[in-house]
């Protein structure tokens, strides 16, 4: 589940102005948190193993809501259900009819996470961006985070020239690479408060264990 967790850090940062100083992408970013208030989006998740150079590609769709609110659909190559809310997590298996049930302070054990994903993150405080340039066609940030953590010691973003974000890579303590890719976002959509529930039914629930 950590894969997934780790993108929700930086999922937020897709407002990025096309020509600015380091200074005034920070700013832009940070009143494009301040503002956003959801998104939804398909992806495209390639995660890639340091050691063997080998890499799984996923695919799926992402709904968040402020303050707290995440559904994360995958449906290939397997299907997995993410659910979160104020109040637990699921991580849900169709194909094994299984459900883990987790607190979601069990999950949500990072600071940055926590930040990013309800919409209270400070760039200047928690990250040192730096301007990378153009890179195919799309405007380049380095993220290296205040205080790194196992599973994130760097990350990239990519925007075009409309500064929507269609690219994030985030870099663990090994190498491993969890590289995002969005498209058909829509900014502050308007989600059924179903899609932040999780209704078991007949499915099995198991007390997971983070980590």
């Amino acid at each position: 589940m950590k894969h997934i967790i780790f993108c929700l850090t930086l999922i937020l940062c897709f407002a990025l102005p096309a020509k600015a100083s380091d200074q005034e992408v920070v700013d832009r970013v940070q009143e494009r948190l301040d503002a956003l208030e959801g998104l939804k989006a398909d992806y495209v998740q390639i995660l890639t193993n340091a050691a063997t150079r080998e890499s799984q590609e996923r695919t799926g769709s992402i709904y968040f809501e402020k303050p707290l609110q995440v559904r994360w659909e995958s449906d290939a190559p397997h299907r997995e259900l993410l659910v979160i809310n104020e109040d637990k997590v699921w991580n849900y298996f169709p194909d094994d009819e299984v459900a883990y049930e987790y607190e979601v302070e069990e999950v949500l054990t990072s600071r940055a996470m926590i930040n990013f994903i309800s919409g209270q993150a400070k760039l200047t405080e928690d990250f040192k961006v730096e301007d990378q340039g153009m890179e195919d066609g799309l405007h380049k940030l380095k993220l290296v985070p205040a205080n790194p953590e196992p599973d994130l010691v760097l990350a990239y973003l990519w925007s075009d020239d409309q500064g929507l974000l269609h690219r994030i890579l985030l870099v663990d303590f090994f190498g491993n690479g969890n590289e995002l890719r969005l498209e058909s976002v829509e900014t502050d959509p308007e989600l059924d408060g179903d899609k932040f529930e999780f209704r078991a039914g007949d499915v099995e629930i198991r007390e997971g264990q983070a980590g």
